[in-house]
């Protein structure tokens, strides 16, 4: 079998999946038993796509043999193989966690029978996000994950998680015709939707069309990444969902919409004229939602806004756009991915043995259970970036890449980077004094059940927090990796090469250099 075939496993395991799950949906354990096969299925395909890329370059699959410009080709390079591989991880985690957890409190009213298809289509949604390799493609991604998404945040039908759902669904919808008006208005610029193909049909338009055209596209992604001043809807939608269903949206959703921003001020519109409206959208995502987070007495709602925090740490490297900045953003991805869904699964342990995250009415963890600390603390301290861990490695390489670039827009960020760090510490280390080291409330029984927490739900966290760990030990060939993708993604080459030839890679007019500025032919 070509390698190449493999590009669609990661989008047709999980649409198989779905379909089998739902014909066994009253059929509970063999439901779960598919389900999760098809997500370890899924983990297989991906490593091997990584293997793949790494071995013979950027891998490309045109479906039903149709050429780039006519049908769909779905295409695959360090960045994707990657990006495939941390998702896998994270959803067969999240399905195993979810599996050892009534998803919803009202279990007598709600069809949980349709949880494991709709996540099932959800997984496809991304997988096809991160493979797309044209626009159109990458709008339909986008729709099947949102419409996936709809059903899960509002399972259980309470007031709460359908007033949420209201205000994600009505943005999502905004984001999407957006992102529609957008792509009618790059095809009526170019002729073309393919990604390759626009690489170098753009390169050819004056300038304010360019900046037009993009402007509209990064306002639809930015959408969806919550980047400030378009992430209110994020930190009032995520906490309501049950604890696997937030793990999921808040470590992998926001993240599909960084990859789209990352192709599109790499591979589309190099060397921007927007830096400084990336850079300056970065420091108030940072300054906005770690002091969101700090006023926060919510443990999940502390985590959404340091989500929106955190975001502009991969956006502040996105803005800076050297080869080690993009690096640096990579690898930070794929450490956020892991560590905010699993201090959510945290959150749905705490919940689960509690009955409340509010911070006001938690404490004495670290002695009742100091497993669920030993959990809690590790991402926590990944998430604050403490040294050794990935989030510090992750942050020391944008904050060098933005001192490298020595503009004064990078300099305001890299001093607005090291605070958001110290109040994410600080955020951390409320949470820590009161859920886990003062004593609870008088009155207040922290054991609300008496009932042990599923042994399959300590587990999955305990998974998802080994691969954050391992991230910083095997940071080394990690970050070697990530600047190999940083420098295939800045070149651009590589990508058009292999989706149209050679000669269509000669036309390219400019790359991007190292320094991050534009180099003027091949």
């Amino acid at each position: 079998m070509s390698i190449e075939l493999l590009l669609a496993l990661p989008v047709v395991l999980p649409l198989g999946g779905a379909a089998a799950s739902l014909i066994l949906r009253h059929h509970a354990r063999l439901q779960r038993a598919v389900s999760i096969a098809t997500l370890v299925a899924i983990l297989v395909a991906a490593l091997a796509i990584g293997y793949g890329v790494s071995a013979d370059g950027t891998l490309v699959l045109q479906i039903a043999s149709w050429t780039p410009q006519l049908g769909i080709v779905l295409v695959a390079d360090r960045l994707t193989a990657l990006m495939l591989v941390v998702s896998s991880i994270v959803t067969l985690a999240v399905l195993i966690y979810s599996s050892a957890q009534t998803v919803s409190e009202n279990t007598e009213r709600t069809p949980v029978a349709i949880y494991h298809p709709t996540y099932m289509v959800l997984v496809a949604g991304v997988s096809n996000a991160f493979l797309a390799g044209d626009l159109f493609n990458l709008y339909v991604s986008f729709e099947i994950l949102l419409a996936a998404s709809y059903v899960l945040l509002t399972l259980g039908g309470s007031a709460s998680r359908i007033r949420a759902a209201t205000t994600y669904v009505i943005v999502s919808l905004l984001s999407s015709i957006i992102f529609l008006a957008g792509i009618a208005a790059v095809y009526a610029a170019v002729g073309t939707v393919n990604l390759a193909e626009l690489a170098v049909r753009l390169d050819q338009l004056p300038d304010a069309t360019r900046m037009g055209l993009e402007l509209t596209l990064l306002v639809a992604f930015a959408i969806k990444a919550a980047i400030f001043p378009l992430s209110a809807w994020l930190p009032d939608s995520y906490p309501t969902a049950p604890a696997p269903v937030t793990a999921v949206f808040a470590g992998l959703l926001t993240k599909v919409g960084i990859y789209a921003i990352i192709r599109l001020e790499t591979l589309l519109f190099p060397a921007s004229q927007l830096e400084v409206l990336l850079l300056a959208a970065a420091g108030a995502s940072l300054v906005i939602g770690i002091l969101g987070a700090v006023a926060q007495t919510d443990l999940k709602r502390v985590l959404s806004f340091t989500l929106v925090s955190h975001m502009g740490f991969m956006l502040f490297g996105i803005g800076v756009t050297t080869r080690l900045a993009i690096a640096s953003t990579i690898y930070y991805v794929a450490h956020h991915i892991t560590v905010q869904s699993t201090l959510f699964l945290v959150a749905g342990l705490i919940e689960h043995r509690t009955g409340t995250t509010n911070l006001g009415r938690l404490g004495g963890l670290a002695k009742a259970a100091p497993l669920l600390a030993v959990l809690f603390f590790l991402p926590a301290m990944n998430l604050a970036g403490i040294p050794p861990f990935s989030g510090f490695l992750g942050k020391v390489g944008l904050v060098e890449a933005g001192i490298a670039r020595g503009n004064e827009a990078s300099w305001i960020l890299v001093v607005i980077s090291v605070v958001t760090s110290l109040l994410t510490l600080y955020a951390i280390a409320k949470i820590w004094n009161r859920a886990f080291w003062q004593s609870p409330p008088s009155g207040t029984d922290i054991d609300r059940t008496g009932a042990p927490v599923p042994a399959l739900m300590f587990g999955a966290t305990g998974a998802l927090v080994i691969v954050s760990v391992l991230l910083t030990v095997l940071a080394g060939p990690l970050l070697h990796y990530t600047d190999e993708a940083a420098r295939s993604v800045l070149d651009r080459k590589p990508y058009v090469s292999a989706v149209l030839g050679e000669d269509a890679a000669s036309h390219l007019h400019w790359r991007i250099g190292d320094d991050g500025t534009r180099v003027e032919g091949r």
